[in-house]
């Protein structure tokens, strides 16, 4: 695959009832997958819409073009590029990895830029939570006749994940 054709990932963490937020924060605290996040986005172009962006603790994340998708045109983000909607995001992230060479661009949030761009991803880097708690931001599930997983590797609660998760990289087959 060409840098030109870059893939398109989603980059998401989901409990057992598809939540994936809860008052714009994560509802869990998982340190290992924090570093897989980390390890998955380095050096790519990253596309969030504008509530993943105000989440953040640290913005711009460091170390990859941070896109912000949303519909008010005079949006500033400060250290990221503001794009009005998806295709416009994946157009300058696509355009991006091509000069940095890199084959991969990551959707990595939130619940709308999920739904809107989801017939467009390529892989999903998924990290499925055991647990199931409240929130307001849920991700409808991955149907397994459309997604192979291609990894697979289980991790146990520990002092720096406060539960136990799996995390699966999918490809669209």
């Amino acid at each position: 695959m060409g840098a030109d054709l870059a893939r398109i990932s989603f980059v998401v963490a989901t409990g057992k009832n598809g939540v994936i937020g809860v008052d714009g924060d994560l509802p869990w605290r998982l340190k290992t997958d924090l570093q897989l996040f980390k390890k998955n986005t380095l050096g790519k172009p990253v596309i969030m819409g504008r509530k993943t962006w105000e989440s953040l603790p640290f913005r711009p994340l460091p170390k990859r073009l941070n896109i912000v998708v949303t519909r008010d045109a005079g949006y500033t983000a400060e250290g990221a590029i503001v794009a009005v909607d998806p295709g416009a995001a994946l157009a300058e992230a696509r355009k991006q990895a091509q000069l940095d060479g890199v084959d991969e661009v990551c959707i990595i949030g939130g619940a709308q830029i999920y739904a809107a761009t989801r017939q467009l991803a390529d892989r999903i880097y998924l990290t499925e939570v055991d647990a199931e708690p409240e929130g307001d931001a849920v991700l409808e599930p991955f149907d397994p006749a459309t997604w192979k997983e291609i990894h697979r590797e289980a991790f146990p609660a520990s002092d720096s994940d406060d539960h136990a998760f799996v995390f699966r990289i999918l490809e669209r087959r």
